[in-house]
């Protein structure tokens, strides 16, 4: 008789805990400030986007913030920013949502690929700094899945070599890396704050900076009512209001008014996702064939968890495939909580133009190209819950050892990235 619920077991759980991972958490505050935006017709305004801003940089601990509309906006006009434009490279890790590149396209500039390291999923310094070229401006920092990257490496790189450091916090708002906040290394961040993210407050994305230059040029990129707050009627007459890119990037009033909100009760919500992320990963300590992801460095954090994963070695169970794994797990807990893989490695993608010898600006990659076989992802729950979340330690530990089960169906096709959860901007 089989014991795992995908062959025909009973499952651990038979009802999915909807309130563990509804996101995000909405309360009558929120209600509200939306509601008053729209019976002021005050959509398209620019006064509570505004307040945020100023509330949000003193939260960053950065000089300026800026609102856009959406997080890929944000990171374009970072990159736009600081100049980034034809002839000009950028590197970026090749695991990460597109939107953490393709903003250098649109401006002329050429992306690099980067490998990760096999323990974190973060861009491998080692790898960056082989990278560059004498065309070489910039660094794209992601800090991916809630982990922060290796910044005293990168920051040593980017300084040796003459390089500007562009941070995309999209998954680890509110994070630290050895005390210090994400987001405020390298000279601009930006970053999603769309609904799926850890810090949620509908469609949108942040600029922050404490460079006056990169905020006004951020202004002219996207924000056409506010270039006279940044730039002289002398500086900006030849093209009056109209934006440097052409684009309109202004944050729409509720998602401003949300944000508000979310800002001063988005630190113990974050909190309790620790609390309870960290007491599934104690149950599971030392258990073979699983490991979380987790920086090592003191003041280091994952903040919000967002879309986090763990490492999965399929050679300690006999080789079944994480897909297989992934839905043994689901099945015991009502169909819910783990996914398989990560983002597709953008050097194996069709992202860059064609004509462009990816081979030639990147190299192999191997770590990027194979990661998606070797991780899992996590429940992310919201809520501390011990008694629920022993459930889903009761799932994991009964399909590890039940495991040989899985050896009739295992599926044992590559996993090449874009299955399960794709972290947007």
């Amino acid at each position: 008789m089989a014991h795992l619920a995908v062959q025909g077991g009973t499952p651990v759980m038979d009802k999915y805990p909807e309130k563990m991972f509804h996101w995000p958490i909405v309360n009558d505050e929120m209600r509200k400030a939306m509601l008053d935006v729209l019976e002021d017709g005050n959509m398209s305004g620019l006064n509570i986007t505004k307040q945020f801003e100023t509330e949000f940089a003193a939260w960053q601990q950065r000089k300026y913030a800026l609102a856009h509309n959406t997080g890929t906006n944000a990171l374009n006009a970072a990159m736009f920013a600081v100049g980034l434009g034809p002839g000009d490279e950028m590197i970026c890790t090749s695991v990460t949502y597109w939107a953490s590149c393709t903003g250098a396209l649109t401006l002329g500039a050429t992306v690099v690929f980067c490998d990760i390291d096999p323990k974190t999923l973060q861009m491998d310094p080692d790898s960056v700094e082989a990278h560059i070229t004498p065309r070489t401006k910039a660094i794209m920092v992601v800090h991916y899945m809630a982990h922060p990257v290796d910044m005293d490496r990168i920051m040593a790189i980017a300084k040796k070599h003459h390089l500007i450091v562009i941070e995309d916090v999209s998954h680890a708002q509110g994070g630290h890396y050895k005390g210090k906040l994400l987001g405020t290394f390298g000279e601009v961040a930006a970053m999603s704050i769309m609904t799926g993210k850890s810090f949620a407050v509908g469609e949108g994305g942040m600029l922050v900076t404490d460079d006056y230059e990169i905020y006004r040029r951020a202004i002219r990129f996207g924000h056409y009512a506010r270039i006279g707050d940044v730039y002289s009627p002398e500086e900006y007459k030849e093209t009056f209001t109209v934006p440097w890119g052409g684009v309109k990037n202004r944050m729409h009033q509720c998602s401003s008014a949300v944000g508000r909100i979310q800002l001063r009760k988005y630190d113990a919500e974050k909190a309790e996702i620790d609390k309870a992320m960290k007491y599934f990963w104690k149950k599971l300590e030392g258990v073979n064939g699983i490991s979380i992801i987790y920086p090592k460095d003191e003041g280091s954090d994952k903040a919000g968890w967002y879309a986090t994963r763990f490492l999965y070695e399929p050679e300690a169970f006999h080789g079944i495939s994480n897909a297989t794994f992934a839905k043994a797990l689901n099945a015991e807990v009502a169909g819910h909580g783990f996914s398989v893989g990560g983002n597709y490695p953008l050097h194996k993608s069709s992202v860059l133009p064609k004509g462009i010898d990816v081979k030639a600006l990147t190299g192999e990659l191997p770590v990027a190209a194979q990661i998606n076989t070797k991780i899992l992802g996590e429940p992310w729950f919201k809520h501390y819950e011990p008694e629920i979340i022993d459930k889903y330690v009761e799932a994991v530990l009964k399909v590890i050892e039940y495991h040989e089960e899985l050896l009739a169906v295992n599926d044992t096709q590559k996993v090449s990235g874009g299955i399960g959860l794709s972290p947007s901007r």
